[in-house]
């Protein structure tokens, strides 16, 4: 099979937890593929303002919270699909009653609100993606962005409610128990590949992708070739074709030379 593109989730995938960083024989491994034509992209449920550990890596685009913003490496804009106001407004008044931490996010700024609901877990989710934690902003502030992505800390437990009275429009992508990702209803990674796919012609049977983390399984089972990471859950790697070692155990370089 002729593998013409490639999709990368960000962390635990290509960035390791412990370092912060993309290995280098990752970054060697993925210089080679694009020398021999492949086009690389990432798939990550990151915001863009919250991407800033790709140092040293050739792409030629990414997909960002979990498939509702495709853009090239150039800027250009594949796809464009932000949570709906009304989704916002219903958030902001349950607010009032259920005063839910969450992170708001555009393609250009991130805002959290109602921090002190659950400041250690903000604090320790922000640790583990080394990103600097934003200043607390008045919820209200949302309904002046064009939100891609909520990042909403609630349990799974208060998901069904959730999901159904307040967040009508969009759907959960869960990879850490403390928080999910929000985003428009029908988007997903899968349905970002194929929004890339389709705009530079490529063949879904010549994709591949690789990944750890819940919400990277509908793009594992969707590409010509899933690869889960060592560190993946067992419910990640059932879904996948298949698997190599960890981010910290050069997976990514030993799964790419079998290419």
């Amino acid at each position: 099979m002729k593998v013409k593109a490639i999709f990368f989730d960000i962390d635990g995938t290509l960035v390791s937890f412990k370092t912060h960083a993309i290995p280098q024989s990752a970054l060697d491994a993925i210089h080679r593929i694009r020398e021999k034509g492949v086009k690389v992209f990432i798939a990550t449920g990151r915001p863009m303002p919250f991407i800033r550990n790709l140092k040293g890596l050739e792409y030629d685009g990414i997909m960002s919270v979990n498939g509702a913003s495709c853009i090239t490496a150039d800027g250009k804009v594949i796809c464009h699909r932000p949570v709906p106001k009304a989704d916002i407004e219903r958030v902001i008044a349950d607010a009032e009653v259920h005063p839910m931490p969450i992170a708001f996010t555009s393609n250009d700024k991130a805002i959290v609100c109602n921090m002190e609901a659950a400041m250690d877990r903000f604090k320790e989710v922000f640790t583990l993606l080394d990103i600097p934690l934003p200043k607390p902003t008045p919820i209200a502030e949302a309904l002046n962005m064009d939100v891609m992505q909520m990042v909403a800390f609630f349990d799974k437990d208060e998901e069904p409610r959730i999901m159904k009275e307040v967040m009508k429009e969009c759907d959960a992508n869960r990879w850490h128990p403390y928080f999910a990702d929000c985003i428009a209803k029908g988007t997903n990674k899968a349905t970002g590949i194929d929004e890339i796919c389709n705009y530079y012609g490529i063949d879904i049977s010549e994709t591949m992708a690789f990944g750890d983390g819940g919400n990277d399984i509908a793009m594992l089972k969707h590409a010509g070739i899933g690869v889960a990471m060592g560190n993946a859950s067992d419910e990640v790697k059932a879904c996948a074709d298949m698997v190599t070692d960890s981010v910290d155990e050069d997976g990514v370089e030993k799964a790419l030379g079998k290419l």
